[in-house]
């Protein structure tokens, strides 16, 4: 089989993939899609998402994929603040979404996948709206000099509320040099040695580091399965099957392996994996070290964020050697830790990381520059996270400063569910925070203090929160509390409702 993308039993090549990604880039530029604007991708791991991000980048354009999980109000906010000029999405998606395209926006769509088709009658294509194919297959490939693809817009939420897409500038010749080195290094393509790569992109393209890994293993030539959802024993048999060689995951999938019977443990070939990466959430030091020991000195790690890229990296080998560890500075790549003035602190000494890659490409927060200054400390970029440097110039991560919870890899901001919270009948005031989670890191935890002589009850808590936002952000668990602690300024004092979990599970991350 030579590279290209598969969904279930459907093959592409990939030279079919990027001629039809050409076609589309000419029918987006005839609709006066250019340089600079959007093109919003709404839909599941699929063959569109490929085409649709291809061929934004063949008109200089910003592929934006925003999550289908949302709410109909978060995915108009993303379409209204992006400016997307046009708006790529699954048929049975459109539904939900429909009546919050902004107008202007050319909206083409994708067939939903026969496999969830087969089973919701709200697949079928509506009436009127443009097809993708159709689009396609009335184009001659796109022939156009490209000014410089600027890469994905992707949307990461803030502690404030809304999110904010992060624009990257078109990278120069040297600048894109920079990033295929580190991308080689940290997806696992030079560990490759040449030979053909096979890949399973197990997590959704919405999000940051399956985006652009799906993306780069498709566009040097790997065979790259696209699975709609990550299914533990499902994954095992696809590595058998498919001689899967490379893997990006999340700690999270790590957990629900692990979970699995001996048996079903011990019933599949795994040998041919050469190359795992994972990100996006910190592990825990004994899943980590289980992982390894079962599927051997195949395991890597990175750490960064979508506006630095990957900073740090660690194999196998140096990980067993620091535990805990998530990696240490790659290439060109600058990592300081600052105590709470300001000042540079020694080896071990615990404080806020901030780090670049100053040869890459730069980027602002698009709409808000004053964010993206706000942002740069030193010359260097602040995530928000708490760690230390040890003597071998290794990092560890201890805590967060932004009020910010990952689970399962996905992040999620209490601010935005505080807000709708307050909105509730009988909610005086409440904190929402994250706790420890074994499957999923953390999962999301809420306080609520009712009104005098009001009682609530969780159930209906939940509900009203799920009328207005995406499921994974509603808490899992709902307390209650008479009267909620707070600073002498009068601001909740949420560490002192979330430390307790935390002190009991024997982590602070």
């Amino acid at each position: 089989m030579t590279g290209g993308l598969k969904v279930g039993d459907r093959f592409v090549p990939q030279a079919e993939t990027l001629d039809r990604a050409a076609r589309a880039a000419a029918g987006l530029s005839k609709l006066g899609v250019n340089a600079g604007d959007v093109v919003c991708v709404y839909m599941r791991n699929d063959f569109g998402f490929h085409e649709a991000t291809s061929a934004a980048g063949l008109v200089g354009a910003y592929p934006t994929p925003a999550n289908w999980h949302n709410s109909a109000d978060e995915a108009a906010y993303i379409f209204q603040n992006s400016g997307a000029k046009a708006i790529v999405v699954h048929s049975d998606l459109y539904h939900t979404i429909a009546h919050v395209i902004p107008k202007g926006a050319n909206v083409f769509i994708v067939p939903t996948p026969p496999e969830i088709a087969a089973a919701d009658a709200q697949c079928a294509a509506p009436d009127g709206v443009p097809l993708w194919d159709d689009l396609i297959a009335a184009n001659e490939p796109f022939t156009k000099p490209v000014e410089a693809a600027p890469g994905t817009m992707i949307y990461t939420s803030g502690t404030t509320g809304h999110p904010k897409g992060v624009r990257r500038q078109p990278p120069t010749e040297a600048q894109r040099g920079i990033m295929m080195m580190l991308i080689g290094q940290v997806f696992g393509i030079f560990a490759a040695e040449g030979k053909p790569i096979v890949t399973v992109v197990t997590g959704p393209m919405y999000h940051s580091a399956p985006n652009a890994y799906g993306m780069v293993m498709f566009q040097t030539g790997a065979t790259t399965i696209l699975e709609p959802r990550f299914d533990p024993e499902g994954l095992l048999a696809l590595i058998e099957k498919e001689k899967v060689t490379h893997l990006h995951m999340v700690p999270t999938m790590f957990v629900r392996l692990l979970r699995l019977p001996d048996d079903v443990k011990k019933k599949y070939d795994l040998s041919s994996l050469k190359f795992v990466v994972h990100a996006a959430a910190p592990c825990p030091v004994h899943v980590k070290q289980a992982m390894i020991q079962w599927w051997g000195p195949v395991i890597n790690e990175y750490y960064g964020g979508t506006e630095t890229s990957a900073v740090v990296f660690c194999n196998s080998e140096e990980y067993l050697a620091h535990p805990g560890t998530v990696g240490k500075a790659v290439a060109g790549a600058e990592i300081r830790v600052l105590g709470e003035n300001g000042e540079d602190l020694e080896t071990g000494g615990v404080g806020e990381i901030i780090c670049r890659i100053p040869a890459m490409a730069d980027f602002t927060y698009h709409g808000d520059d004053e964010k993206r200054k706000r942002a740069e400390k030193k010359g260097l970029i602040s995530l928000g996270d708490i760690g230390y440097l040890d003597a071998d110039g290794f990092l560890y991560l201890c805590d967060r400063s932004k009020d910010m919870i990952i689970s399962g890899g996905a992040n999620i901001y209490p601010a935005e569910i505080e807000a709708e919270l307050l909105k509730a009948p009988g909610v005086a005031d409440c904190a929402v925070f994250g706790i420890p989670d074994d499957e999923f890191g953390e999962r999301v935890h809420a306080v609520v203090q009712p009104q005098d002589g009001v009682k609530l009850d969780p159930a209906d808590i939940k509900a009203f929160l799920k009328e207005r936002m995406a499921s994974y952000k509603v808490p899992k668990d709902v307390d209650f509390a008479d009267e909620l602690p707070r600073e002498d300024s009068g601001k909740i004092f949420k560490r002192k409702l979330r430390e307790p979990y935390w002190e009991r599970a024997g982590r602070k991350i």
